[in-house]
């Protein structure tokens, strides 16, 4: 397992990024590549995102089915635990909200807590507040363009409010949770929650 550290070299922030940067953190104009392990690459014959509540009972789309509801599109900043933020970025995808609309036809209830679960066998817990109303999606596009598999391609989970160890990559499903538990890093010694204004990176942050 990677070890973490706290040793990570940030640079002074430019006087007009100041107001956009949470404490720690630096702009950069690239999009570093960040993954726990190999990059999965899912055919997308065979991939499939679903959602799953306590009893067990699924809503599944197929790709094709996937990317036929309807999308939102979203430009945010995103800021990883790393120290690093990007500003401006431009995503499309399905909102959690409607992904939540249209399983609830299919009789899956939604619980207070999420852990999405990715190809990879990569983990990460996500209350469901910290999700729907517009604030999280599953993007499959970045800048206009089909997302990269380094990125997380084709589908990973976006949640900009939070570090971006929460927006998990290569995504296939979230699985509805009546309680809290730690996902893959939070097990690690990342922070339970992730708010990048409290710096909450590791476990005993504020």
């Amino acid at each position: 397992m990677p070890p973490i550290s706290r040793g990570f070299r940030g640079r002074r922030p430019e006087a007009a990024s100041r107001e956009r940067l949470p404490p720690g953190q630096y702009e950069t104009r690239d999009f570093p590549v960040l993954s726990a392990g190999p990059t999965p690459r899912a055919p997308l014959s065979k991939w499939s995102f679903s959602l799953r509540s306590l009893d067990g009972k699924t809503a599944r789309w197929s790709w094709e089915e996937f990317t036929t509801l309807p999308k939102t599109a979203l430009e945010t900043d995103i800021h990883c635990v790393t120290k690093w933020s990007k500003f401006g970025t431009k995503w499309e995808g399905v909102s959690i909200d409607t992904l939540l609309d249209a399983a609830r036809h299919r009789g899956v209830e939604a619980s207070p807590y999420t852990m999405a679960v990715c190809d990879g066998g990569y983990t990460t817990n996500v209350p469901l507040a910290d999700l729907t109303g517009g604030k999280g999606m599953v993007a499959y596009t970045f800048d206009g363009a089909p997302l990269d598999p380094e990125h997380g391609g084709p589908a990973r989970l976006l949640v900009p409010h939070l570090y971006f160890w929460k927006s998990a990559k290569w995504v296939r499903e979230l699985r509805f949770m009546e309680r809290d538990e730690p996902g893959f890093w939070e097990s690690a010694g990342y922070h339970i929650y992730g708010d990048p204004w409290r710096e909450q990176r590791y476990t005993g942050d504020p």
